[in-house]
């Protein structure tokens, strides 16, 4: 069964829903509607990571993302936190956080590897070639798909000498990271090579640029989602492990159409 996590950003400029959950009371019930929808994980960000966003400082993350953690912990979520910083991972661990989604994959806070590997925390590491202000000047590619390979693979070399064990270890290919909209479909496309090195894999599709091609530059929000859902639905055929998303309610439609579709409902 692939999983669904919903996106709970408690930022103020996040691409797609900045503002709308900045303070805790609106981020924790945000949480709960998604769980109300079907999301098997709350994934908790404090930082958005959009294209020529601007670093936070961790302190600011933390006095955002903790409290919100720490309520929905309590509910008896399951809870991702999106971050690149060791100390956010490590105090998000102790308020309830599961699982840490580095987009950085380790590579923005030299430090995160070793203190994941001190918690019992699961970690996804995406693939990324650099931090929003300028993510876009490595999107050169000559093999995406081997490339995107190649480098998850020395993070996952890195993760294990840090002493994160392999089954704790999630990959993401970071569809939209340092990617134009092109090569995330030719990744897309090879998106079971990934599957087969024989880790989980999340897919976060949710909205992005990718999606024009199908929707339009001018694509309203809800336009976006059902495109979101069709994908989570091909990453799902392709064997992802989850998919990330925003509108939690259609994707989860969508894959409980799949599953009638092949038999598993």
């Amino acid at each position: 069964m692939t999983l669904v996590m919903g996106v709970v950003n408690v930022t103020p400029d996040s691409f797609s829903d900045g503002g709308r959950h900045l303070r805790e009371d609106d981020a924790v019930a945000h949480g709960e509607a998604l769980r109300v929808d079907g999301a098997d994980i709350l994934d908790i960000g404090g930082e958005s990571t959009r294209p020529g966003a601007p670093r936070v400082d961790a302190s600011v993350e933390q006095e955002r993302v903790l409290p919100v953690i720490a309520r929905l912990a309590a509910a008896g979520a399951m809870l991702s936190v999106d971050t690149m910083n060791a100390a956010t991972a490590v105090a998000a661990v102790a308020a309830g956080a599961r699982i840490v989604n580095d987009v950085s994959g380790g590579l923005a806070d030299p430090d995160m590897l070793a203190a994941v590997a001190g918690t019992d925390a699961d970690i996804i590491l995406q693939h990324w070639r650099g931090h929003s202000a300028a993510m876009y000047e490595p999107a050169h590619y000559a093999d995406i798909a081997a490339e995107v390979i190649g480098e998850l693979q020395q993070r996952v070399q890195a993760a294990t000498d840090a002493g994160i064990p392999a089954e704790r270890i999630i990959l993401d290919p970071g569809f939209g990271f340092g990617k134009q909209p092109a090569d995330n479909w030719v990744l897309a496309r090879d998106l079971p090579r990934l599957v087969g090195l024989g880790f989980r894999v999340l897919v976060g599709t949710s909205r992005k640029r990718m999606l024009a091609v199908a929707t339009g530059d001018d694509a309203t929000e809800q336009a976006k989602d059902l495109a979101t859902a069709v994908t989570s639905v091909l990453a799902a055929q392709a064997g992802a492990w989850g998919v990330r998303v925003h509108d939690v309610a259609a994707t989860r439609i969508a894959l409980a159409v799949r599953d009638e579709w092949e038999g598993r409902g």
